[in-house]
């Protein structure tokens, strides 16, 4: 009886059970999802020019493994991030998400309390996803009026304490209002604005990035 070499069978059988025991978070790079509106859709500019595509090369450099999904839409509500996200969830399993949405809810004059359950319903369903979520603050301009440009603010302050989440200060904190990195329409940066939103993004997100992986 002709006997059987198992040992040609060995290098692939312990490689099959090595990945069978790999568990999900390391069998694949985290994935951090923005979601948001023109301001992360890099209106106006070559894509590979706004602040998402600086933060993928940021981390690519810098030795973090994360893969960035930009799922933002220009001139997207919070109403409309709402009914993306479930599918963005389902499909790239982020371990972050962050919310850049609620500008053009302002610019359209939607009630605040509208935004905020909008926003909070968003920041629960990646919280089920068990993701991390950070959450960017957006300003429309005073002449909506004192009143309801403070509650709009007031918006993204309220509902980070209560869920606990990072606050992104101003998303455009040193770039609203400077003509040489906002766009002739007064609203979106230009790209040598870019760099420095990454940098408000940064500041928030690298500490609760999980630690680089040992070299």
């Amino acid at each position: 009886m002709k006997k059987t070499n198992y040992s040609r069978w060995f290098p692939g059988l312990m490689l099959w059970l090595a990945a069978l025991f790999i568990p999900p978070a390391y069998a694949r790079a985290p994935v951090i999802l923005v979601l948001g509106d023109s301001l992360s859709a890099a209106y106006g500019i070559p894509a590979e020019q706004g602040w998402v595509s600086l933060l993928q090369r940021r981390l690519t450099e810098t030795g973090y493994p994360h893969q960035v999904i930009n799922a933002s839409i220009s001139g997207d509500t919070t109403s409309g991030g709402l009914s993306r996200l479930p599918t963005a969830l389902a499909q790239h399993h982020p371990a972050l998400v962050i919310l850049e949405l609620g500008a053009n809810d302002g610019l359209l004059g939607q009630p605040p309390m509208e935004t905020n359950r909008n926003l909070a319903r968003m920041i629960k369903l990646s919280q089920q996803a068990n993701a991390q979520v950070l959450l960017a603050e957006m300003r429309i301009p005073p002449n909506y009026g004192p009143l309801y440009t403070q509650k709009f603010q007031a918006t993204f302050g309220e509902l980070a304490e209560r869920y606990d989440i990072p606050l992104i200060p101003f998303l455009l904190n040193g770039v609203a209002g400077n003509p040489k990195l906002i766009q002739e329409d007064g609203l979106h940066p230009r790209a040598e604005g870019q760099s420095r939103i990454l940098d408000n993004v940064w500041e928030v997100l690298e500490p609760v990035l999980m630690p680089k992986p040992d070299k």
